[in-house]
């Protein structure tokens, strides 16, 4: 029976996050980190057992008091039923198995215990993809794969889905930075552990033409007023429940008891009928 392909390479990936962690720049997962804690902060419930699942650890230190922080890798060091909240951080868009990533969270989970993962979506440096397509088509004739695909939002929803959580939300939060030049960028993301961990990128560096070319068309159509350019991080956030049997369950299709055009206080129009 024949294994599907890969799409990262493990090693290159712990490779690429031990170089980072030398140097680290992880402004992004700082602010991700942020909005999680604002979440949480919303959520009328105290948390006595986290975990969160993140390939930084030293980031969450002193973030959630008594946090057990655990790698992303292929199985997850958590024990079932022993958390009541799972943080999973921007680690997803690597996972060989996603939804296996999600299933393990849930079964760490004790029954109505919270879940909430982060993971880079489909838009995300739709900007440095594009020129750096356009820039290695030009001076190679060619292209080679450089970016993880992700995920669009209402994808992403469907893995909490077959992941079995209960009240299931998926949102999208755009980020903006500002960097002086495409190089700079790429610079950060190295240090950020997210270069190109790809099982079928190419096994040499880039050539420093379709860089410098790259970076030349990404001043040209993405510069700001100041000549900084914009990098576009669009972050995926899945929000699930464990089940559990006093949850509030969602209404049987058809059984409203009102209508909603009277609930808004409208009036309602019937669509017309074919050739009328």
């Amino acid at each position: 029976m024949t294994q599907p392909p890969r799409l990262a390479d493990p090693s290159a990936l712990a490779r690429n996050r031990a170089r980072a962690a030398r140097a680290p720049a992880l402004v992004l997962q700082e602010a991700v980190a942020d909005e999680v804690q604002e979440r949480l902060h919303e959520v009328n419930r105290s948390f006595t057992a986290p975990a969160v699942v993140t390939p930084w650890p030293d980031l969450w230190a002193g973030r959630l008091a008594g946090a057990r922080c655990v790698q992303d890798t292929e199985v997850l060091d958590l024990q079932p039923g022993a958390h009541d909240l799972v943080l999973h951080m921007l680690a997803l868009h690597w996972a060989a198995d996603p939804v296996g990533q999600l299933v393990q969270a849930r079964h760490a989970l004790r029954p109505d215990g919270l879940m909430i993962a982060t993971l880079f979506g489909g838009q995300t440096l739709a900007e440095l993809r594009a020129c750096l397509a356009e820039a290695e088509a030009r001076v190679t004739g060619g292209l080679s794969p450089r970016v993880a695909p992700m995920a669009e939002v209402r994808d992403a929803g469907a893995l909490l889905q077959r992941a079995g959580f209960a009240l299931p939300v998926a949102d999208s939060t755009r980020y903006r930075l500002s960097y002086p030049d495409a190089l700079a960028l790429m610079h950060d993301l190295r240090a950020m552990g997210e270069g190109n961990a790809l099982d079928g990128r190419l096994r040499h560096p880039t050539r420093r033409a379709v860089l410098l070319a790259a970076a030349e068309l990404y001043a040209d159509r993405f510069a700001e007023a100041d000549g900084r350019i914009i990098a576009t991080f669009d972050v995926i956030t899945l929000t699930g429940w464990a089940p559990a049997p006093d949850q509030p369950q969602p209404l049987r299709p058809g059984s409203a008891a009102q209508r909603l055009a009277d609930a808004l206080g409208a009036v309602e129009h019937p669509l017309p009928r074919n050739g009328e």
